[in-house]
């Protein structure tokens, strides 16, 4: 039911897309035909490919930066109350903080290759993945770890076999709600002095060379990127945390 959902919704939209395209006439707003037969010919050409591959791993890569440290860092602020109150403070005051005014000064620092682009995508995940994780951790059930310990688990099998199936929900919700807003932030930081890249495909093809049909296939090519990712952290929950799926 949701994938007929999703496929009906995806036509209305297209529909809806070659309506204004008719309805407003200009070169800035070419129709769905027009933009999808730029997008395979990009691909073909092998234009459009490369940039595509640039934005996925630099995606790739802040995510699975931020995971790794993000993920343990969560786990044990929840389980150390003492900790936790020590840093509370500094992750409140940089939590709310849109993460996007640090793209220059991450650019300053890091330079511009692919090094500031990932440490962006880090940072944008970092905060969201640690607070959920530490929420998670908190609220495990007290005589869940009991249990456990009576078994005669040490602290590496605590965080091996309740922690991390515990919090590994909260991991990839977070993942999920942060990849818009990290693609969207990616976007921004590939639009400064670089080749590489969805964000600087768009932005080149639309603004320097003014073929509005490419420029949309970059477009298509991003929100692929970010369906693709979205859907992506669905599967692997399906598959790794069974137990939220049973009737």
């Amino acid at each position: 039911m949701q994938r007929k959902s999703l496929i009906l919704t995806t036509l209305v939209a297209v529909i809806l897309w070659q309506l204004v395209a008719l309805v407003i006439r200009r070169p800035i707003i070419p129709g769905p035909i027009d933009v999808f037969a730029a997008f395979f010919a990009e691909l073909i050409k092998g234009k459009l490919g490369p940039h595509f591959l640039a934005s996925f791993w630099r995606v790739i890569a802040g995510m699975s930066l931020a995971i790794l440290t993000a993920s343990p860092a969560g786990m044990l602020l929840g389980q150390s109350k003492k900790i936790n109150q020590l840093l509370s403070p500094l992750i409140y005051l940089l939590y709310p903080i849109p993460k996007v005014v640090f793209v220059p000064i991450i650019m300053l620092i890091f330079g511009i290759g692919d090094l500031a682009k990932i440490i962006i995508i880090f940072i944008i995940l970092f905060f969201q993945i640690l607070v959920l994780v530490r929420d998670q951790a908190a609220n495990l059930r007290p005589e869940l770890l009991n249990s456990v310990r009576s078994l005669g688990a040490g602290r590496k099998a605590l965080y091996r076999f309740v922690y991390f199936p515990a919090t590994l929900p909260a991991i990839l919700t977070a993942i999920r709600q942060s990849v818009g807003t990290a693609i969207a932030v990616l976007y921004i930081a590939e639009l400064f002095a670089t080749q590489k890249g969805l964000g600087y495909y768009i932005y080149f093809q639309g603004s320097t060379l003014f073929n509005y049909p490419a420029m949309y296939a970059g477009v298509v090519a991003m929100s692929l990127l970010g369906l693709g990712m979205y859907f992506g952290i669905d599967w692997i929950e399906k598959r790794t945390c069974k137990w939220l799926f049973v009737n």
